[in-house]
């Protein structure tokens, strides 16, 4: 699960885990935060996905307070959500926000000593567009179009911490984007809880492809654009048509594929099939022939037999996915998955590390084939980057986190692509 640290002296400490709407949250935070003198306080934007990241942040929190005695420790996000009064009566934490109350100003100015902050998120019925400046330390920035979700997948307890799907509105996306692009963003994310869904609640239910036309339509000086993981039936003809013809749509797509077998997707509540995967992958290829796919994979799902377990490694393969997110299945309570027969610990601990090593095969394989060829490169951090297919490149001298360069991939060193800054 992905932890980020913020050690900015100026503003206060954030720490992430898990999404990439958490990471754009957190900086909506930050700045709320700083702009009401709270430079001394450490916030945890948590994640509720698995038991594992929930014990990551009740173990950084208690580091925190080790190091910082005197700091205020403020913990929201999923987990916070779904479990304030666990958080609450940790000695170390002073202020437990729910998701809602974390996005608004007003809960950041201090004036209240309430310990516990949090709402009926199945209550929220709208989601505001925030403006930010920029992002510290990300080279590209991630934009919220969308939030929570009206399905209810057997496996997902996110939906009580996130509430129902809500959509941020166009106008509101479009300004946002033109400020991080006037910033001197190079690349931008759009992301969401259930981001396909997105448009369903506004007025004329415009679907996410419309949305992203009208982005690049309005926001031309816009360079490249990328999306969060996407449902792979939700994917609307308009979209389609930009997977086609728009260049600044990044070629590469994350899907939220979960199991490869349809009796562990039928079990899983998913609205796809192991056929629709196969489909989806099929026709971005042809549209796109260069298109390359990451996979949210769940390994050790309940009921599941060795042979699911193969239908879903070979899916991987079938579909050449190469960017696999990989997590053990983890039980979450208040869930229908978490009722079902479990498969034992280690069993699902050995399939997601055969998943892990197949991964590592796949990106090994990709690799190769992106040897001595020319792309646009967005640097990450000093001399490593990102193609436009999401491949890691090394590059050969440091650069500007956030430029974009055009790159000659020479060779290969582990799991990244070597590269040659062109003249």
């Amino acid at each position: 699960m992905e932890e980020t640290h913020d050690k900015s002296q100026s503003s206060p400490q954030v720490q992430t885990f898990g999404c990439r709407l958490n990471v754009y949250e957190s900086e909506v935070m930050k700045t709320h935060a700083r702009n009401a003198g709270m430079e001394d306080a450490i916030i945890f934007n948590t994640c509720a996905v698995t038991a594992e990241a929930e014990r990551q942040a009740r173990q950084a929190i208690r580091r925190a307070k080790r190091e910082n005695p005197h700091a205020k420790i403020i913990v929201t996000g999923c987990s916070a959500q779904i479990k304030p009064e666990t958080y609450a009566e940790m000695e170390e934490v002073d202020q437990v926000i729910g998701n809602h109350a974390k996005l608004k100003a007003e809960t950041w100015t201090g004036d209240t000593t309430e310990k516990l902050i949090v709402n009926d998120i199945m209550s929220v019925r709208e989601t505001a567009g925030h403006l930010l400046e920029g992002f510290e330390g990300h080279a590209r920035a991630f934009i919220q179009v969308q939030n929570g979700c009206d399905h209810r997948c057997t496996f997902c307890i996110i939906p009580y911490g996130r509430g129902n799907s809500r959509s941020v509105p166009l106008d509101d996306i479009i300004l946002q984007v033109k400020k991080l692009v006037g910033q001197g963003y190079n690349e931008v994310v759009l992301s969401g809880v259930d981001v396909t869904s997105y448009g369903k609640d506004l007025p004329g239910e415009p679907s996410l492809g419309y949305m992203m036309k009208a982005l690049f339509r309005e926001v031309p000086e816009l360079p490249r654009l990328r999306l969060s993981s996407l449902d792979p039936v939700e994917i609307d003809e308009d979209m389609w048509d930009l997977i086609e013809n728009e260049p600044r749509l990044m070629p590469h797509l994350h899907l939220s594929v979960q199991a490869g077998d349809n009796m562990i997707l039928k079990r899983m509540k998913r609205r796809h099939s192991r056929e629709d995967v196969i489909e989806v992958c099929k026709r971005a290829r042809k549209l796109r022939p260069d298109m390359v796919f990451g996979a949210d994979i769940i390994a050790g799902f309940p009921t599941e037999t060795d042979g699911m377990f193969e239908n879903t490694m070979d899916l991987v393969e079938q579909c050449n996915l190469t960017f696999l997110h990989v997590f053990p299945y983890s039980s979450r309570p208040q869930t229908p998955a978490a009722k079902m027969p479990q498969v034992d610990m280690q069993t699902r601990k050995d399939r997601a590390q055969s998943l892990r090593d197949l991964g590592n095969l796949q990106l090994a394989r990709f690799n190769e084939s992106r040897k001595n060829s020319t792309y646009q490169v967005i640097v990450e951090q000093g001399n490593i980057g990102r193609t436009q297919h999401f491949a890691e490149v090394v590059l050969d001298q440091d650069c500007p986190v956030g430029a974009l360069k055009t790159v000659l991939t020479t060779g290969i060193e582990g799991h990244r692509l070597i590269g040659k800054i062109a003249a």
